[in-house]
């Protein structure tokens, strides 16, 4: 393989050139090649990005506004050749920061452990076969297969590809998802315009596509420009409390020193003496174990969490978690039991019709993007004869489209397109409709006729896709979504998702903990309100996707906090209802698990996702549970809450001790005729 620093140009090399480039093959890498490279390139992880060095650690806990105030009392009493006073003080803050930083190290490395419960794997070829293989691992030359819901493990050229979109605003700022093909680009391109490029940290929107990675780690794109994107996570209201009180006692322990030093001196006390008083004064006053408290109270709270199945990924956030008042979640797999049974597949007037279900089972079979529950309802019936069928090609599944569609070659010899997906986005590429035996025009008569039908079966819980079907003639260069016109509307497939039978006490239980519950769903408005409904939440309000669209920001804000049901919103919207609800002053927690929830995760106070999520979803999650249950979530709520609680216990018992003492002593410094205590004895107390 040549040295990665000769390639410098990977995109502008075709399929095959960029193979022999990177002394690979189509097949993929041997696990002996894989060995050597991973030696010589190292992990495919963003180095740039670890903070866990012991030296960068302890040096983290001296940063804080409590500890910088014993800092510049060490300075002090040492430039007044105090020295006792100085090593004290000094003995103090490495106590305090030692004692943080063994904590700290502890929940990093704890973390670190948790972390791999939940490590990214990608598909892809090794030893010449398909399998598993941990992101960390990949290597140059490493053949990977990516789909809808994949998170782009490191940088690679496409070596082929169907209707591929690739969400990369990460990078380029740009708001659409990008179709990528195998076709090469300019040397000159930007990253926005290398079409046939994937970038690590970007993920996949919808379609498919086989990937060489080209570079890994701190080499890819991500990694060269990682200090600009890594901001620091946002502020919680706690880290911001302490901030503030922190700033608090700076303004209080200058006040206190200028006027106990001014006022002794203006009784003739000695000035040395009345200055190391007023310091030590001073930092008396400060709780110096906060920092190690705080680390000793959220480490163990992440334990705890851990032991109750609820991963924590970002410490900080678990005071978040413990005063979220409103938790926003989609009903599928949360408040139902996640397993989707296929309860009919019918024709246009609720009839039974195995030539429909025979169509869905073709287009389910043959399905090779992003796994779904409604294909496994599909294909975990009885299988028909599907001997002498062969598929020809395959249009994906996008959240746009909504649609998935199969190309397959009947045993007739004939070919046939089978278009499956909402019911609105199937019937809007249809102009025909199956009537028994007879194919005739899609009327509004026939329209009347389906929509009563849907909201027939909405109202009643089920969850309804639409099925067409198009004959085609032979093409070579393979079928596009332009192809999805003229098509004639077979019928329906009915699909039912039982609510978990404890939900309306858990549900319960939260209302009296007084957390808000929504619900934020794809699904339409009657199926939500059904399900809704069933569990016995109060529902106050339903807005729409297309309500919510006609809305302006302002609207928004004083909508949405009264408003608990929210149906047929996209990914979009998810996220401008979580920043509606902060705005409205509400700490907002999301659970989700899908694609379309990554970017309400990230924009929520309290993101939560599950092991079983995809990549998207549980890289941009502060909590991981290990099971899909609210009964979960309701545990992590209560410890977040007494994580919370002891934090703040510790404050107030100290800080208020502490001002109880030094103010004691410092009027007490006005009515003697000498210091009530020495410096040194003060700092022992």
């Amino acid at each position: 393989m040549e040295n990665r620093e000769n390639i410098t140009t990977p995109w502008t090399q075709n399929p095959e050139e960029i193979i022999n480039i990177l002394d690979s093959h189509p097949d993929g890498l041997s696990s002996e090649e894989a060995s050597i490279r991973l030696a010589k390139f190292g992990l495919n992880t963003l180095e740039i990005h670890d903070e866990t060095g012991p030296l960068k650690l302890f040096l983290s806990q001296l940063n804080s506004p409590i500890i910088l105030i014993l800092l510049f009392a060490t300075v002090i009493s040492a430039f007044l050749k105090d020295w006792v006073d100085s090593i004290i003080i000094l003995l103090i803050v490495l106590g305090s920061a030692g004692l943080s930083f063994s904590q700290e190290f502890s929940a990093n490395n704890a973390a670190k452990k948790l972390r791999a419960q939940i490590s990214l794997k990608v598909n892809g070829f090794r030893d010449a076969k398909e399998q598993s293989i941990a992101a960390d691992q990949l290597v140059p030359g490493d053949i990977v297969l990516l789909s809808a819901g994949s998170l782009v493990p490191a940088d690679g050229v496409i070596l082929s590809a169907q209707d591929f979109y690739v969400n990369q605003s990460v990078l380029t700022g740009e708001t659409y998802p990008v179709e990528k093909n195998a076709a090469p680009t300019a040397a000159n391109a930007s990253l926005a315009e290398r079409n046939n490029c994937v970038f690590m940290g970007t993920n996949v929107r919808s379609g498919s596509a086989h990937v060489i990675i080209t570079q890994t780690g701190i080499h890819t794109a991500f990694g060269q420009v990682a200090h600009h994107l890594t901001s620091r996570p946002p502020e919680t209201d706690f880290e911001r409390g302490l901030r503030t009180f922190g700033y608090f006692l700076t303004e209080v322990m200058v006040i206190l020193v200028l006027g106990v030093f001014v006022i002794n001196i203006a009784f003739k006390k000695p000035p040395i003496d009345s200055v190391l008083f007023s310091i030590a004064l001073a930092v008396g006053l400060t709780p110096q174990l906060l920092p190690a408290i705080l680390s000793i109270n959220l480490s163990k709270g992440s334990q705890i969490m851990a032991d109750n199945g609820v991963i924590v990924r970002r410490l900080s956030a678990i005071e978040n978690l413990g005063a979220m008042d409103v938790l926003c979640t989609d009903k599928t797999g949360t408040l139902t039991q996640g397993i989707v049974h296929l309860d009919g597949a019918v024709d246009i007037y609720g009839n039974r019709s195995d030539k429909v279900f025979l169509n869905a089972y073709l287009n389910a079979h043959f399905e090779t993007g992003l796994n779904n529950a409604l294909d496994d309802a599909i294909t975990s019936q009885v299988q028909p004869d599907l001997t002498n069928y062969e598929k020809l090609d395959e249009i994906p599944y996008d959240f746009v489209r909504k649609r998935l569609s199969i190309v397959v070659r009947e045993p007739s010899a004939s070919i046939l397109m089978v278009t499956k997906g909402a019911l609105k986005n199937v019937l809007e590429v249809c102009d025909s409709i199956q009537d028994g035996d007879n194919v005739v025009a899609y009327d509004p008569s026939h329209q009347v006729i389906i929509q009563k039908r849907f909201e027939e079966w909405s109202a009643k819980g089920f969850r309804i896709l639409g099925v067409a079907t198009k004959e085609l003639t032979e093409c070579c260069e393979g079928y596009t979504r332009i192809d999805e016109h003229h098509m004639t509307f077979a019928g329906f497939l009915l699909f039912f998702d039982p609510p978990k039978p404890d939900v309306m006490q858990v549900i319960t239980q939260l209302e009296t903990m007084g957390e808000q519950l929504k619900i934020i769903t794809g699904d339409n408005k009657l199926v939500a309100l059904h399900v809704a409904e069933t569990i016995g939440l109060k529902v106050e309000g339903v807005l729409t996707g297309a309500e919510l669209a006609q809305l302006s920001d302002e609207a928004l804000w004083h909508v949405v906090p009264k408003t608990t049901l929210f149906a047929d919103v996209d990914p979009n919207q998810k996220e401008k209802i979580i920043r509606a609800l902060q705005k409205s002053g509400h700490v907002v927690g999301y659970m989700g698990d899908g694609i379309n929830d990554a970017p309400a995760l990230h924009s929520a106070d309290v993101g939560i996702s599950v092991d079983s999520a995809v990549d998207v979803a549980k890289e941009a999650a502060d909590f991981v549970l290990l099971k899909q249950d609210l009964s979960v979530l309701q545990k992590g709520i209560e410890l977040g809450r007494s994580t919370f609680a002891n934090t703040l216990k510790y404050i107030f018992i100290a800080t208020s001790a502490n001002f109880g003492n030094m103010f004691s002593m410092a009027g007490a410094s006005l009515l003697l005729p000498f210091l009530p205590l020495l410096p040194s004895q003060i700092l022992l107390t």
